[in-house]
């Protein structure tokens, strides 16, 4: 599954874009063994930063698959809180799409870390242009 992965990715940001055809390649790839692992979700991190162009359909399918990987075991602990921090704040800014994954997140986790929280504070207090 690495290799079909790998040759979709490379398709992917070759060609600058994902389309909707892509995004039910990656549906078909990742549903495979039912659940997503941490590879997995990097895997889509890389193409939703690297990708110039995002079809609606994949911004959907990216956010659904990275709230069924934090959500698994429906606790977010302090590593998970960890890694979504790097996902949401990498570019610097908090978007409207990522506060709705965040007060999902803390509407469905049975368990959320400190961290987990504190994230979850800093990024909803965060206006469009930044910080408030």
């Amino acid at each position: 599954m690495k290799n079909e992965f790998r040759t979709l990715g490379v398709r992917i940001l070759t060609n600058g874009k994902i389309e909707g055809h892509e995004v039910e390649s990656l549906r078909e790839l990742l549903s495979a063994d039912g659940k997503i692992d941490r590879e997995e979700a990097e895997f889509l991190i890389n193409l939703y930063r690297r990708t110039d162009q995002i079809a609606p359909a994949f911004e959907k399918f990216f956010f659904k698959v990275t709230k069924q990987y934090l959500l698994a075991d429906g606790t977010i602990n302090s590593e998970r809180a960890a890694w979504l921090r790097k996902l949401i704040l990498a570019d610097g800014k908090v978007s409207e799409r990522e506060k709705k994954l965040l007060c999902e997140i803390r509407g469905e986790a049975r368990e959320i870390s400190v961290e987990g929280q504190a994230l979850i504070e800093e990024c909803l207090a965060w206006s469009a242009n930044g910080r408030e």
